[in-house]
């Protein structure tokens, strides 16, 4: 039964996977930090002076905190971009489709 599983495993390529899980959740760890403690505070010093506040989570209007959304949606666009790049270059295409 322990080989019939390690086959599955193989067969599936749930290594793999699991592997490709593990990178992406921790690159998505440093692109946070990346951007959240230095593009932000970089980007918008002048913004946060005006503010009066140290971090640019803090920003908000009638509670939405849209200093936040702006963190994250820079932090998606630069691991999408990432995602994308790595996967043109693994998969050697010139454009990269859905299969």
């Amino acid at each position: 039964m322990f080989k019939e599983f390690i086959g599955f495993l193989k067969q599936y390529g749930v290594i793999g996977l699991a592997i490709a899980v593990i990178i992406g959740g921790k690159l998505n760890e440093f692109v946070s930090s990346v951007v959240n403690d230095l593009l932000m505070p970089l980007l918008f010093q002048p913004a946060l002076k005006a503010a009066n506040v140290e971090d640019i989570s803090q920003l908000n209007y009638n509670g939405i905190l849209y200093g936040k959304v702006l963190g994250s949606a820079i932090d998606f666009l630069i691991v999408a971009l990432f995602v994308f790049l790595m996967a043109k270059y693994l998969l050697k295409e010139e454009t990269v489709t859905k299969k």
